[in-house]
C-alpha cells in the first residue's frame, strides 16, 4: 500500500506591540507560532487490514496557528494519528529506509514530523532596535511517499500449492473458518486461526495463499503470499498425497521458499501429507518416499492431533525470527552554536544556484511580504558570505540566484 502524508506547517509568528495606557513605551509582544501537527501510525488489534487506505491515498496534518499579540503563542495543529493492523512495516517509498516495524500492539512511530512555528517579533529585540518589525514564517511539516506492508505475525505458517489442503487442515485445528472449495486458489489472502492445545498453550496459524512456479521470484502474487510467513516461527509444507508426484511438488514448494529468502527455507519445517481419506494417498504412505513425513486427513480428522503435537513440539524448540532492522530514532536536541558552513555556489545556463542548512533555513525563516524582514535577509545573506561567493563565481547584475525554491535577481 503507497500513501502520501503530509505533516502540518508551523504557524507565523506575530509582530505586535503593547499598547495600553500609562505605558508608553510597551514594547514588542508578537506571540510565536504554534507548531504543524505531525502524522503518525499506531498498531491496534482492532484494525484487521490496510483496507482503510484503499480509498485515500493522500493523508494531512493540521498547521499551527499564528501567533497574536499579548505574546499569545498559536495553538499548536492536532496530530494525524493513522490506525493500521500489527504486524505492518512502514517504508520511505523514496529511499526504501524502513522507517518503523509496528509489530506489537501499541506501538507507533513518528513519519513526517511537524513544522516549527515561527517566532514573534519579541526574539528580534535588541539594544540598537527597540521596536522590531520582523517575525519567522513557520516552517513546512515533512511530506513523504510511504509504503505499508502487512506481515502476519504467526507461529506457524501453513505452506504448499494450490488446493493442497491448507485451509482445510486450519479449519480442523483451529475456530477459523477460511474458505473450503475444490479448485486451485480458492484462499486469497492469508488467514489466521488460533489453535488451542491440550496443555492450554495457543498457536497462532497462518494459512498462505497456494504457491505457483516462480513465486520466489514474484511470480502471481508470490512475493505478496510469502512475506507473511517472514515473521513465523516455523513452516508446516502441506502437500496433495493423492496427486500425480507429491515429491517432485515438495521439492518445488521448498526451492520457491529458497528463491524468495534462504533465511526463510532454514526455518524449522515440518512436511505434512494431506487428504490420507483417499485410495492414493494411502498408496503413496504404503510406498514410502519420506521419513520424516506426517500424513493426515484434514477432512476426517484422522492423524490431525499427532500432527498438531508435532508442531507444537516444533514451535518450543524454534528460535524467534529476526526482527526488521529499524534505525534507532533521532533525538531532537538543540544544537550548539556552530559556525556555519559556507554555501556552494553552481553555475548553471539559467543562473546560479546556491545551497547549504544555513541559507536554505535562512529563506525558510524570511517572510518576504516585509520592508524589514527583506533588509534582514540581506545582511544575514552578506553574513553568511552568500554576496561574496556569488561575487567570486562571477555573477552579474541582473544574473538569477535560486535558493532552495526562491528566485532572486542578483544586485550588486
Amino acid at each position: 500500500m503507497r500513501i502520501r502524508v503530509h505533516a502540518g506547517g508551523g504557524g507565523r509568528g506575530a509582530v505586535s506591540f503593547r499598547r495600553e495606557p500609562y505605558v508608553p513605551r510597551g514594547g514588542p509582544d508578537g506571540g510565536d507560532g504554534g507548531r504543524g501537527g505531525s502524522v503518525l501510525l499506531f498498531a491496534t488489534p482492532e484494525v484487521a487490514s490496510l483496507n482503510a487506505f484503499t480509498g485515500r491515498r493522500e493523508w494531512r496534518a493540521e498547521d499551527g496557528r499564528p501567533g497574536a499579540g499579548g505574546r499569545k503563542s498559536g495553538r499548536g495543529g492536532a496530530d494525524l494519528r493513522l490506525a493500521v493492523p500489527p504486524g505492518t512495516v512502514v517504508t520511505d517509498d523514496e529511499t526504501g529506509a524502513v522507517l518503523a516495524d509496528l509489530d506489537v500492539p501499541g506501538t507507533e512511530a513518528v513519519v513526517a514530523a511537524g513544522g516549527e512555528g515561527g517566532r514573534g517579533n519579541p526574539h528580534f529585540r535588541s539594544s540598537v532596535n527597540q521596536a522590531p518589525q520582523v517575525a519567522e514564517p513557520g516552517l513546512r511539516g515533512e511530506a513523504r511517499w510511504l509504503r505499508l506492508e502487512l506481515k502476519l505475525i504467526a507461529d506457524v505458517g501453513l505452506v504448499g500449492p494450490p488446493n493442497a489442503g491448507k485451509s482445510s487442515l486450519l479449519r480442523s485445528i483451529s475456530a477459523a473458518t477460511p474458505k473450503v472449495a475444490d479448485y486451485p486458489f480458492t484462499t486469497l489472502s492469508p488467514e489466521l486461526g488460533v489453535a488451542e492445545l491440550d496443555s492450554g498453550r495457543r498457536l497462532v496459524v497462518a494459512d498462505i495463499p497456494g504457491l505457483i512456479e516462480g513465486a520466489g521470484r514474484g511470480a502471481g502474487l508470490g512475493h505478496r503470499f510469502l512475506r507473511h510467513v517472514e515473521r513465523t516461527r516455523a513452516l508446516v509444507f502441506v502437500i496433495d498425497g493423492s496427486g500425480r508426484d507429491p515429491w517432485a511438488v515438495l521439492d518445488a514448494v521448498r526451492h520457491e521458499v529458497a528463491g524468495y529468502s534462504a533465511e526463510l527455507a532454514r526455518r524449522p519445517s515440518l512436511v505434512v501429507i494431506n487428504k490420507l481419506d483417499l485410495p492414493e494417498t494411502r498408496a503413496l504412505r504404503a510406498r514410502g518416499g519420506h521419513p520424516d513425513a506426517l500424513w493426515c486427513s484434514a477432512l476426517t480428522g484422522e492423524g490431525v492431533p499427532e500432527v498438531l503435537a508435532s508442531i507444537d513440539d516444533m514451535v518450543a524448540a524454534a528460535p524467534l525470527p529476526p526482527q526488521v532492522e529499524v534505525p534507532p530514532p533521532v533525538h531532537r536536541l538543540r544544537p550548539r552554536r556552530t559556525p556555519a558552513e559556507p554555501p556552494l555556489v553552481e553555475r548553471h545556463p539559467w543562473g546560479f544556484l546556491v545551497s547549504g542548512e544555513a541559507v536554505e533555513r535562512l529563506v525558510a525563516r524570511t517572510r518576504f511580504d516585509s520592508e524589514t524582514a527583506l533588509h534582514r535577509f540581506q545582511v544575514a545573506l552578506d553574513r553568511l558570505g552568500v554576496s561574496s561567493a556569488l561575487e567570486d563565481a562571477g555573477a552579474e547584475p541582473g544574473d538569477t540566484v535560486r535558493i532552495a525554491e526562491m528566485e532572486f535577481e542578483y544586485r550588486l
